[in-house]
C-alpha cells in the first residue's frame, strides 16, 4: 500500500506545482474568453489531426500531412501574437517538461525489469 501512497503524494506535489498552478490559472483565464478558447480549441483539434497523420505515416500509411502541418505552423504563429495565448503555450510547455522528466526518473528506476 505504501506505493500507493507515494503516488498519491506525487499528484499533490504535482498540483501544487508552480508549473501546474501557472497552467492551470492560464488556461482558467482563457478559457473564460469565449473567443480564445475557440482558438485554443481550433488550434488542438489541428494538432490532434497532425499528430494522427504522423502515427499513419509511422505505420507505412500514405499521407499527405504537409498542408496540415503548414496551416498549424502558420495558426502557432498567428496564435502567439496574443500575450495570454503565448503565456498559455509557455506554460504548457514547462508542465509538459515537469512531466517528461517525472516521467523519465520513474522509467529510470524500473528500467532493469523492462
Amino acid at each position: 500500500m505504501e506505493i500507493y501512497d507515494t503516488a498519491n503524494r506525487l499528484a499533490e506535489e504535482i498540483r501544487n506545482s508552480k508549473q501546474y498552478k501557472d497552467l492551470k490559472e492560464s488556461k482558467t483565464k482563457l478559457m473564460a474568453d469565449a473567443n480564445k478558447r475557440q482558438l485554443i480549441i481550433d488550434f488542438e483539434e489541428l494538432k490532434k489531426e497532425v499528430q494522427l497523420m504522423e502515427v499513419q505515416k509511422m505505420q507505412n500509411k500514405e499521407v499527405d500531412e504537409k498542408a496540415k502541418k503548414e496551416k498549424l505552423a502558420k495558426m502557432y504563429n498567428v496564435l502567439i501574437e496574443n500575450k495570454d495565448i503565448k503565456e498559455y503555450f509557455d506554460y504548457e510547455i514547462a508542465f509538459n517538461q515537469m512531466m517528461v522528466d517525472v516521467n523519465k526518473i520513474i522509467g529510470n528506476s524500473i528500467r532493469d525489469v523492462l
